[in-house]
């Protein structure tokens, strides 16, 4: 099997309008949740989100043409541009275009414009609907987008499992290129649901933060005064590449993708399986995909989503596979919670969360979970990386996600050198 290695990254994110500006937040414990702007929310029990604050599609793409896609494709787009920029990959040859792959999770595609099309039939009859509305709204739009932009000839396609959806882009495209049927891919994910529609439906599961008087401090992860978790927006992409062509070329290498571990609970709509079972599997098998023991591992970018059974769940999972490595006398494993900045992206977040693993192995720094004040009693030996981010060179980092459904996926990341 072929090795892949990360040759570029893009991030568009409620820490920053680019991948530099979101490592730099999260590098600095700054968390991008505020009131929402998107809709008005005032009659919502949340009123809160992580939102991409003064993105401007029109950066990336002809303003004619923004008609053409919902937000949650003008990001992909956006991320898309930072990561192929990043790489130095626009100006592959042709017969390495064809072999180059476009993988997007999207998790609730089109909600905005789903919304407001509605609104046109029922208010003014199907005839004043904009005939944009279905390729707009298509979840593979979004990596159809990215590959129309760049001439990415390659598979594409969407994967769509809740919050798992970018995670699964990642380890699908990872594996496309291991047998040898492409060369290169972009993959990620990216998602765009702070509408009326998504923050109601979540309120009504009650699933969502009030924290509306301290937007900063409402994602929570592991912490016991917790309420809930944040919505939030945004695209996390990266180009995956064969190594030996990446070397060739003289790519910047972020680190080497080297284990993906997928597996269902088979228990609820919403609620993990007991003791995370489910998630137990995905990091097992991911782990023996990497040929790693679990006392390999350096570092664990957690789903951590802010909710007490998913974090408390998580938290048994990783005890259960790693151990006293991982809890401890000897515990040697550091864990984090990214969405304690950037709220949780729901279909985006794996794809970023890959993204912030590949640069913590790079620049040699583990990002914090903020606003870890009162720890569960479940996180005592565990080492959250409470409040600060922490300099520290690492080899291995693992990014799990998981998502309604029960659906579960670990990636395994490695530092190249």
């Amino acid at each position: 099997m072929r090795r892949v290695v990360i040759t570029g990254v893009g991030a568009v994110t409620p820490c920053g309008n680019d991948t530099a500006s979101t490592w730099n937040a999260l590098r600095e414990g700054k968390s991008g949740i505020g009131p929402i702007t998107l809709f008005d929310a005032k009659e919502f029990a949340t009123q809160i989100a992580g939102e991409c604050k003064g993105f401007d599609p029109e950066l990336y793409i002809e303003r004619k043409r923004v008609r053409e896609g919902d937000r949650f494709i003008h990001l992909a787009l956006a991320a898309s541009e930072l990561a192929v920029r990043d790489a130095g990959v626009a100006d592959a040859p042709d017969e390495v275009k064809e072999l180059t792959g476009t993988f997007v999770g999207v998790g609730m595609c089109g909600l905005s414009l789903i919304e407001a099309q509605a609104k046109v039939l029922f208010e003014k009859g199907p005839r004043r609907m904009t005939p944009y509305f279905i390729p707009a709204t298509i979840a593979n739009l979004a990596p159809g987008g990215v590959s129309m932009r760049f001439g990415f000839k390659g598979v594409s396609y969407t994967t769509t499992s809740a919050c798992s959806s970018g995670a699964h882009a990642i380890g699908e495209a990872y594996r496309w290129i291991q047998r040898g049927d492409l060369e290169m891919a972009v993959a990620g994910g990216s998602e765009a649901t702070i509408t009326g529609l998504g923050v109601g439906g979540f309120n009504a599961m009650r699933a969502l933060s009030k924290r509306n008087h301290e937007p900063t401090k409402a994602s929570r992860p592991y912490d016991k005064d917790r309420d809930g978790f944040v919505m939030a927006e945004g695209c996390g992409l990266m180009i995956l590449e064969e190594r030996e062509r990446a070397i060739k070329r003289g790519a910047k290498i972020y680190a080497e993708l080297i284990g993906y571990g997928a597996s269902a609970d088979a228990f609820h709509l919403t609620q993990p399986a007991p003791e995370g079972e489910g998630a137990q599997r995905a990091m097992k098998f991911a782990l023996k995909d990497a040929k790693l023991p679990p006392t390999a591992v350096d570092y664990l970018n957690a789903h951590g989503t802010s909710t007490e059974v998913g974090d408390i769940t998580e938290l048994v999972a990783i005890e259960k596979v790693f151990g006293a490595h991982a809890r401890g006398h000897g515990a040697g494993l550091m864990v984090s919670s990214t969405k304690s900045m950037t709220g949780h992206l729901l279909g985006a977040a794996g794809g970023l969360e890959a993204v912030i693993a590949a640069l913590a192995l790079h620049d040699s720094v583990i990002p914090p979970t903020i606003n870890l004040d009162n720890p569960d009693e479940q996180a005592a030996g565990f080492d959250l990386v409470p409040h600060t981010a922490r300099q520290k060179k690492i080899n291995i980092a693992l990014s799990n996600s998981f998502g309604f459904g029960g659906t579960n996926v670990t990636l395994v990341l490695k530092r190249h050198d």
